[in-house]
Order: C-alpha cells, then sequence, then structure tokens
C-alpha cells in the first residue's frame, strides 16, 4: 500500500461565495465524508494548510495582481475581476491557505515521505491566469506547484494532467512557451463549455511548441470518447515527453451527474482516467503523481468520486 497524503482543513471552508454559486464549502465536506464513511482515513497520511511564502505565489502571479486580490479582501468586496469569482474577506488568506498546504504536500512527496497525494482545497485553480481571477479561481495552484518544483526540487519536466469538464485556460497560457512542462488538457468543445480555449491546434508556441496537448470532447459524449482519446493523446505524449512528476488538475464535473456541463462520463470512467495516470506515474514519475482538487460540483457525486479517486492513489 503507498504512502499517500490526503490535504484537507476545514477552514478552506471558509472561503465564502455567496447565495447560488456552485462552488460551495459543501464540496470539500462531502469530499471528506466520502473518505471518511469508505474507512480511508487511518490509511491516509493527514496534513492541513498552511499559508504559502509569497515567493512561490510570485513565480506565476504578478505582484501587482496579487496586491490587488489581498485589497480588495481587505475593502470587503464580493466580486474579483469577473461575476463568476465570488469571494469575501477571508478569500486570500484561504487561498495562501490552499496553496501552502499544497507546497508542503509536494515538498513530502519529493523528499519520499508520501509516494503521492490528492490535495482537497479550494478555491480551485486552473483558470487563474497570471494577473486576472477568472472561472471561481484566484491562485492557478496547480502552476504554483510546478514551478516550485522546478525551482526547489530540481525537476526539470512537469507533467500536468488536467480532466477538468472546462478547459484549464490559464495552467495553459502560463506555460504555452515552456518546454519543462507538459499541459494536457481533455475537456468539453464547444457548446457552452466555458472558457472556449482548449482547442486542438492551441499546441503552445515559441520554444513550448509541441508541449501542450487537448482533447476536446463533443457534449454528450462519454467514457468511449475519453478512453480513446486518452489514449491517442496522452499516453504517446507522456512516453516521449516522460515526465518527473505528475500533477493532476482534478475536476469532478464531467460527471454525467453534474449540472455543471452536458458529458456523459460515469463513475467507473473517472476511476479509469486515474487509473491510467498512475500507471504513468508508476512508468515514468517513480509514482510521485500529486492530485489537485478543481471542480465537481455534484454533492451527490462527490463522495463516491472522491473516495474511488483516493482508494486509486493508496493501491497504485
Amino acid at each position: 500500500m503507498n504512502k499517500t497524503g490526503f490535504l484537507y482543513d476545514e477552514r478552506y471552508q471558509l472561503h465564502q461565495t455567496g447565495h447560488y454559486h456552485p462552488e460551495v464549502p459543501d464540496r470539500l465536506a462531502c469530499i471528506y465524508r466520502g473518505i471518511k464513511e469508505a474507512g480511508l482515513l487511518p490509511r491516509l497520511v493527514l496534513f492541513e494548510g498552511s499559508p504559502a511564502e509569497m515567493e512561490w505565489i510570485e513565480l506565476v502571479h504578478d505582484g501587482s495582481y496579487i496586491k490587488r486580490f489581498e485589497a480588495a479582501c481587505q475593502s470587503g468586496k464580493s466580486i474579483f475581476d469577473s461575476p463568476d469569482n465570488q469571494m469575501c474577506c477571508d478569500t486570500f488568506a484561504i487561498s495562501l491557505l490552499a496553496v501552502g498546504g499544497i507546497l508542503d504536500v509536494v515538498g513530502r512527496v519529493m523528499d519520499g515521505e508520501l509516494d503521492n497525494a490528492f490535495c482537497a482545497v479550494r478555491p480551485p485553480g486552473h483558470h487563474a491566469e497570471v494577473s486576472h481571477a477568472m472561472g471561481f479561481c484566484y491562485f492557478n495552484n496547480v502552476a504554483i506547484a510546478a514551478r516550485y518544483l522546478q525551482n526547489q526540487w530540481g525537476i526539470q519536466r512537469v507533467g500536468i494532467v488536467d480532466f477538468d469538464v472546462h478547459h484549464g485556460n490559464g495552467t495553459q497560457h502560463i506555460f504555452e512557451d515552456d518546454p519543462t512542462v507538459f499541459y494536457y488538457s481533455i475537456h468539453e468543445h464547444p457548446s457552452f463549455a466555458y472558457p472556449g480555449t482548449g482547442r486542438e491546434f492551441e499546441n503552445g508556441k515559441d520554444f513550448g511548441h509541441g508541449y501542450t496537448k487537448n482533447s476536446p470532447v463533443l457534449p454528450g459524449r462519454g467514457d468511449d470518447e475519453y478512453k480513446r482519446l486518452i489514449q491517442k493523446d496522452l499516453l504517446p505524449a507522456f512516453d516521449e515527453f516522460k515526465p518527473e512528476v505528475i500533477l493532476v488538475s482534478a475536476g469532478f464535473d464531467a460527471h454525467i451527474d453534474d449540472e455543471m456541463a452536458d458529458m456523459q462520463l460515469s463513475t467507473e470512467g473517472f476511476s479509469w482516467i486515474m487509473q491510467k495516470i498512475v500507471e504513468l506515474g508508476k512508468l515514468y514519475s517513480k509514482g510521485r503523481v500529486i492530485s489537485i482538487l478543481e471542480g465537481g460540483y455534484s454533492l451527490k457525486r462527490l463522495p463516491e468520486l472522491a473516495k474511488n479517486h483516493v482508494e486509486i492513489l493508496l493501491n497504485a
């Protein structure tokens, strides 16, 4: 059995998004409940959040953006940059707490204390751009983790797999000219899928050309299409790139019961995806797979999806 870390902190629920917003604190409560009721907590190494040092945030985000975000929270604003980004006075502090917890877990994987990990954090991150908040996201958690791996641990090839139903525009844009980070995303497109980026021809630029790969999935498709595209696009890409560490933007909103999109991915389909990712981790990354929560808004399905996700990490 693997030494699997589980980052969870009740303080992450202090980030309040107001009435009728889908990214609610109960998402984390459901995830924790699913893992606890399955009897998995004693098998996990548990961690709480800790505030990130600003030097790591600044590897990804402009200093002026960080100050603007902090000031907006201090002044009591409830919206930041976009109507999608509802927040409260605690949001900046909780965002730092999320990033800091992730970096702590990443460091423990790198020093061998953990084999892999699941970071159940809020707010999510993959839509956050260098200087702009988008899509419920303020700091790009997975991008900061990648830069931390490079700058603190000397990792030369970071692989990112993003299976949230929405394309991670922020993560792609941050790394699109960087050949040391391979960004792969499978997501709904076109239809009403947010944010409208992530088409097949978006494959990086300049020195990063060829280190971005998108697998758009038409609305209404499900397990078979996801399996086909991952086998066609992700597996050969990572076979060539050979990532030393794999970071996962784990969004569960492509589930058939999630109203955030129009996909037909089943619970078993999510398990298949994660099993393939941990197989890639064993092949190329010494099993070092660090999964970070993004979307997933079906409070009915999140408990079982999180439970299965963690079981796969434990048994990888």
